[in-house]
């Protein structure tokens, strides 16, 4: 029986991953409960399956992780992690790419510059995509596995204050998650300075907009936290900006606050709070592992 489905623009989520709008609540609590049976047993259903690690940007938790996560689960990895050797180079298209790769796998985890690079992906593919980060657009594997985390940190999500604050207007990783929480009934918080703001189309009127991490370090359940994207700022918009979460703000947060980053962390959080039994970015990539071990599972598995 087919227990995983969701639509997006008539596209079931098992076929491609694009969007977290293409999950609904159900869905979401289906994967967890399978990434939650994948973590504390060792099976190999993907045996003799392959996948295609195909990043055009740089990456290592996003990478690393699906290359664990499908070796966990008995099955194969090409790796192409640095597109300058292979033949990008030569002028090929992502779309020739795609059309290369889909005869040597089962299914192709792609990372890519170009919003739309994904659809455009799916359009020409025979097999499963999964978009593990596009551009300035979207992550959702990576959203998944932050809720996954909240979730599992807090045991739930539902009556929740969360504040994001960084980078908001560039930063993939905070628009995917968003869009997952509007599902729940939690309060969100955004901090940022006004060159960097959470942009409109995924602000709701009950959102509170703040500058300043003071303002929201006291009444915030989880507070997720993210780098300057400069390597997205063109023009006017390459300023310096500089923030981090200190000992001092950690001191006026609650006992049992969730300090998240989808990392790397480029000062944002100082190094001495790694200690710290609220910092949680490193169990992060740990559940990141198992929600995207559920997701190949449910992709190309038997299931």
């Amino acid at each position: 029986m087919d227990i995983f489905t969701g639509t997006t623009v008539g596209t079931s989520w098992r076929r491609a991953v694009i969007s977290v709008d293409q999950f609904s609540r159900g869905d979401i609590n289906e994967i967890f409960d399978l990434a939650d049976r994948l973590a504390n047993g060792r099976t190999t259903p993907l045996g003799g399956k392959i996948i295609a690690n195909v990043f055009y940007e740089p990456s290592t938790r996003t990478s690393s992780s699906f290359f664990s996560a499908m070796t966990r689960l008995g099955g194969s990895v090409i790796p192409i992690n640095e597109v300058n050797y292979s033949s990008v180079t030569k002028g090929e298209s992502l779309e020739d790419t795609i059309r290369t790769l889909e005869n040597y796998c089962d299914l192709v985890v792609l990372r890519h510059f170009e919003n739309d690079a994904t659809e455009r992906a799916m359009e020409v593919s025979k097999i499963p995509i999964i978009n593990a980060g596009n551009g300035s657009g979207e992550h959702p594997t990576q959203a998944l596995l932050d809720l996954y985390t909240i979730k599992k940190e807090h045991g739930g999500v539902d009556d929740l204050t969360i504040s994001l604050m960084g980078d908001l207007k560039f930063g993939r990783t905070v628009h995917s998650l968003t869009k997952l929480l509007r599902m729940y009934d939690c309060r969100l918080q955004f901090v940022a300075p006004n060159q960097l703001a959470m942009p409109a189309e995924y602000i709701w009127p009950a959102d509170k907009i703040y500058q300043d991490l003071n303002e929201v370090i006291d009444s915030s359940d989880v507070l997720y936290v993210t780098r300057v994207q400069k390597e997205r700022m063109q023009g006017s918009e390459d300023f310096d900006f500089s923030y981090a979460v200190t000992t001092h703000h950690m001191k006026k947060a609650k006992n049992d606050m969730v300090l998240m980053h989808p990392l790397p962390r480029v000062g944002e959080i100082a190094t001495e709070l790694d200690s710290d039994p609220r910092a949680a970015y490193f169990r992060q990539m740990k559940y990141g592992l198992h929600v995207r071990m559920a997701l190949l599972y449910a992709m190309i598995g038997n299931v």
